[in-house]
């Protein structure tokens, strides 16, 4: 049996009560989500402070107040990654740092209020488009069951009152998902018809632009996303193959043109070629250097050398865009001489990409939050992604391509845990799957007792 005929035989062995109680219990898992949200954003406060995995919401909120007071993209002093004090910056994604500003700019510098307005989008949109996705692919009922693992999962609770772009670059990616799973299936309704698939293309294009302004990393999923796309075309005649290439053209020119501004600002900045940011180089130097050896360190320790002191002394006096693009070549030298050293470091990249123990490193908040988010539903996300594996559906593939793609980049080049947060997203799905099939099981057998326990014994005949 088939995976999405064996789901719809699952779906029918609960009451058809409980499925129409759906919208109902989504706005349930909506409300705790967002009250959860708002409770950690208050936690958080009005200030913006160094806390464990938080050290970029510093220099959003720096480059946020630099805007508004006129001095566009540039450090107040001198600040990571080796940006000198006054000189521009394209090392953070300039989409959060213009919601910061405007924030800023209504309320005045009122961090919580960034946060409150955060937190709110986050505990609808998360668990809403996690449910859209769950329903696509696996049904209603594991759509519901995902929605609310997503509610209550420590780090998106976290993450979603700091001020940094993890929450939103996870709703775009759900979002992108969503789109990209409703072009590659078969259309029900004849969505052909008017003028309605003229415009098809801006979604998907608002959608990438979105998630590539607040994270540049997603362009190198973007081609497998739509090969992926082409191939549901090709393969499973979810469009006409001329619809989905002009489709997938449409969004390319929405993507260039919501690049292509900071592109010129990049170029007047720094009199250098940078597509969007200025981080890859930084990252690939640092993620490979030969000071890891074989064994990569996730955070360099305080009492050794700085990432600072690892740039070569003959780069310091480059700007940014320059640093940039001279340490990502030093990085793939690392790589020329030493191949071996490369595998086997990437590897080691794994233990910290898919951390769930506590460490005596770490803070309290931080193993808690480790042990009882990804270590607590860990095993459930495997269980599932293994059951949707032995019942393979093509239309899931694009999950699956996702997860693999997103961890190969950061297994290849830095791996910490908050990079893994868009994966858990994806993976709360197969958390939700393997919750379901444990319950549906618990169902069967519970009715099978039932149904043995009200027939008749033929003792007294």
């Amino acid at each position: 049996m088939g995976s999405d005929s064996k789901i719809r035989f699952l779906n029918k062995l609960l009451p058809d009560s409980l499925i129409q109680k759906d919208r109902f219990w989504l706005i349930i898992i909506i409300l705790v989500a967002v009250l959860l949200r708002v409770a950690a954003a208050f936690y958080l406060g009005d200030h913006v402070v160094d806390l464990p995995g938080t050290q970029d919401q510093v220099s959003y909120d720096m480059l946020a107040n630099r805007v508004l007071n006129g001095h566009g993209f540039t450090v107040a002093e001198a600040w990571w990654p080796a940006t000198k004090a006054g000189e521009p910056t394209a090392h953070w994604s300039y989409l959060y740092t213009l919601y910061l500003a405007a924030v800023y700019s209504l309320f005045g510098h009122h961090p919580l209020i960034a946060r409150l307005i955060q937190a709110v989008l986050a505990g609808v949109l998360m668990p809403w488009l996690t449910f859209r996705l769950g329903r696509r692919y696996f049904g209603s009922r594991i759509g519901l069951i995902a929605a609310g693992l997503t509610a209550v999962y420590i780090y998106f609770v976290y993450y979603s009152a700091t001020l940094m772009t993890e929450t939103f670059y996870i709703i775009a990616i759900l979002w992108t998902l969503d789109v990209a799973g409703q072009l590659g299936q078969a259309p029900e309704t004849s969505s052909s018809k008017g003028g309605a698939h003229k415009i098809e293309w801006f979604l998907p294009g608002l959608a990438l632009a979105i998630t590539v302004l607040l994270r540049q990393v997603f362009v190198l999923f973007i081609p497998v996303l739509f090969a992926w796309l082409l191939w549901r075309s090709y393969r499973h005649n979810a469009r006409p193959a001329s619809h989905m290439i002009g489709t997938l053209v449409g969004a390319t020119a929405v993507l260039i043109l919501s690049i292509v501004p900071w592109t010129i600002r990049n170029y007047r900045a720094f009199d250098e070629f940078v597509l969007l940011n200025t981080n890859a180089g930084f990252a690939f130097f640092w993620g490979n250097h030969p000071i890891h050896g074989y064994n990569f360190i996730s955070i360099l320790p305080g009492e050794g050398p700085s990432y600072q002191d690892l740039i070569p002394v003959e780069l310091r006096g480059l700007n940014e865009a320059e640093m940039d693009r001279a340490l990502l070549k030093r990085g793939l030298g690392f790589i020329q001489e030493d191949p071996g050293r490369y595998l086997i470091l990437s590897l080691s990249r794994i233990k910290d990409y898919f951390k769930f123990w506590p460490s005596p490193e770490s803070s309290l908040i931080s193993n808690l939050s480790r042990v009882f988010s990804f270590g607590l539903l860990g095993p459930f996300m495997l269980l599932g992604l293994i059951y949707s594996l032995r019942h393979y559906s093509a239309d899931t593939s694009i999950l699956y391509l996702f997860l693999v793609t997103y961890t190969g980049i950061h297994l290849l080049t830095w791996a910490l845990i908050r990079y893994r947060l868009p994966v858990d997203a994806i993976l709360t799905l197969f958390a939700g799957l393997a919750l379901f099939q444990i319950q549906a099981i618990l169902f069967r057998r519970h009715a099978k007792m039932q149904s043995y326990t009200l027939t008749p014994s033929r003792s007294g005949d």
